[in-house]
């Protein structure tokens, strides 16, 4: 049994982040992920003034409950979503003028959700130019909170910027969903809310969170479900093999630990304990339909071992995949008919026929790192896999091929 220590969870360390930067005190976070968009996210609050100080193991930042430190600031958000989403909010509790910019691919994707809401909260934001996207330039007096009406539909990133908003507001937030995905997502923001001292309820659809601000602590970082599901799925394509994550277990955070119940349902043997997972093959897949909306993050992983089931493979209701780093569907579908395999999509779905792929083929990475490392399972049974990107993967996980290098060559 190989036993694999993941790097730091990207969502729970952006959240950290946010909430630490909000916190009176100073909060010192252990085992952070260490990787572009989350050093992408810390210069982003240095850059607002907030005070970061980075050693290894631990970031140390110093809490300003009343917005940034800084009256002015240019943060560029890289390719980072929780960046891009997190910090324009955070900045609009303080008081100043703040303009974000990111990568032509994080302008690509939607935020027009969560700056409507906040123009709604009273927050002077303007964008520089496609309405809905980055660039754009917040004229911050402070929120006085309030009660209003969200689509998180696309993005869960839109409520959980909204609910860490909250505390900060002079009157709090009542924040009533109209639709919403990766719910698993809320449900990490709302636990680290209440860590860092946060008063939040839910009733049905609607989110109460009291304005109480934020306390510092100390926080430890767990593991990443969603890259601990590339060496999950290994396990279970590779006969003979077995995995096992510490620190991702029956209390673990995340909702993508739950891609290991759909390697149950194939075929794999799990076990999850209170430390962590492990994750054996039994020599078989077997084919399925799966609702993946609420661990979609993980979709690629399965599409990528798919053809090496029994059956055909059906992934439903993962729409909101065809806005994030890439369209995931189709990039997806187009790298496994490259290796020829037999694919179908439509607008929220995506199935695919058992057979074994065939190389040698370069798969079209579309700048995702979630791409890279999916096929990099692929090519544990497919010869003559190459990637036109694979440096890609430095956006959460730089060390990957390395580190999986050496996974699958240990016995």
């Amino acid at each position: 049994m190989t036993v694999m220590n993941i790097p730091g969870s990207k969502s729970v360390t952006a959240r950290a982040l946010f909430l630490a930067a909000a916190a009176e005190g100073t909060t010192t976070l252990l085992r952070p992920l260490v990787s572009d968009d989350t050093e992408g996210f810390a210069e982003g609050l240095t850059a607002l003034g907030y005070g970061v100080r980075r050693e290894t193991g631990a970031w140390h930042i110093e809490g300003r409950p009343a917005g940034p430190g800084a009256d002015t600031a240019e943060v560029y958000c890289r390719d980072g979503a929780t960046t891009a989403r997190f910090l324009p909010t955070l900045a609009a509790a303080g008081h100043g003028t703040y303009r974000f910019d990111a990568s032509a691919q994080m302008r690509r994707r939607p935020l027009g959700p969560l700056t409507t809401a906040l123009r709604a909260l009273g927050v002077d934001l303007r964008h520089g130019g496609k309405e809905g996207h980055h660039p754009l330039a917040v004229h911050a007096h402070g929120v006085k909170g309030g009660a209003l009406t969200l689509d998180a539909g696309q993005s869960s990133q839109y409520l959980t910027a909204l609910l860490m908003l909250g505390p900060l507001t002079a009157e709090g937030l009542d924040i009533t969903v109209t639709d919403l995905v990766s719910e698993p997502y809320v449900e990490i923001t709302l636990a680290m809310m209440r860590a860092f001292g946060a008063e939040v309820r839910q009733d049905g659809r609607t989110y109460r969170v009291a304005p109480t601000g934020y306390r510092a602590r100390t926080y430890d970082i767990e593991p990443d479900a969603s890259t601990a599901s590339y060496f999950f799925a290994a396990a279970a394509l590779e006969p003979g093999r077995s995995v096992t994550v510490p620190g991702l277990g029956t209390g673990a955070l995340q909702g993508d630990l739950a891609f290991v119940d759909v390697l149950r349902r194939m075929g794999a043997d799990v076990e999850i304990t209170a430390t962590g997972t492990t994750v054996r093959s039994t020599g078989r897949l077997r084919g399925l339909t799966v609702n993946m909306r609420d661990i979609s993050d993980t979709m690629p992983t399965l599409a990528a071992i798919a053809p090496f089931a029994d059956g055909p493979v059906r992934i439903e209701d993962v729409a909101n995949t065809r806005v994030k780093e890439c369209d995931r569907l189709d990039a997806c579908a187009e790298n496994l008919r490259r290796l020829g395999v037999t694919v179908t999509t439509g607008p929220d779905w995506i199935e695919i026929q058992p057979g074994a792929p065939t190389g040698p083929a370069e798969i079209a990475t579309h700048g995702d790192h979630r791409i890279v490392m999916s096929f990099a399972v692929t090519a544990l049974r497919t010869p003559g896999i190459t990637f036109d990107d694979p440096g890609c993967v430095k956006k959460t996980f730089p060390d990957f091929h390395r580190v999986f290098d050496t996974f699958v060559h240990t016995p």
